[in-house]
């Protein structure tokens, strides 16, 4: 059995859908912090059967609007003197700023760079504000 150890002080990703951390990993630019990061796939679940977790030490900003984007079923701890002092459950967010591309051609977002990828959730679906495109996986 694989042993990592406990958190300090940091921040606890867990129930991330299983094969999902990596994506997560690159959408928070982890690989960019000056802290130790530790991601675990395929842990045993009792609930999912499996699922990753991400361990990160010490206190920093993420956005929970893209790991709600990704999986809504995803807990964040929030870690402190090895108890967990926060627990949040995360939802679709209403309004994604840069986190998906708009993949219409003519769409002012693929002419003009400057401009904010901005999608709305419309009806269970994210829609580009400019052009409102469905987006697609």
């Amino acid at each position: 059995m694989l042993n990592i150890d406990s958190l300090n002080q940091g921040i606890v990703i867990d129930h991330i859908k299983a094969g999902s951390s990596m994506k997560i990993y690159d959408l928070l630019n982890l690989a960019q912090m000056d802290c130790c990061v530790a991601v675990i796939k395929n842990a045993k679940s009792s609930k999912y059967g499996k699922k990753d977790i991400i361990k990160i030490e010490g206190v920093i900003d993420i956005d929970l609007d893209i790991l709600g984007f990704i999986d809504p079923n995803i807990t964040v701890n929030l870690i402190d003197d090895g108890k967990i002092i926060k627990k949040t459950k995360l939802v679709l967010p209403h309004v994604l700023k840069n986190v998906i591309k708009c993949k219409n051609p003519r769409c002012i977002t693929s002419i003009e760079e400057e401009i904010d990828q901005v999608f709305q959730l419309c009806d269970g679906r994210y829609r580009c504000t400019y052009c409102e495109q469905e987006y697609q996986e």
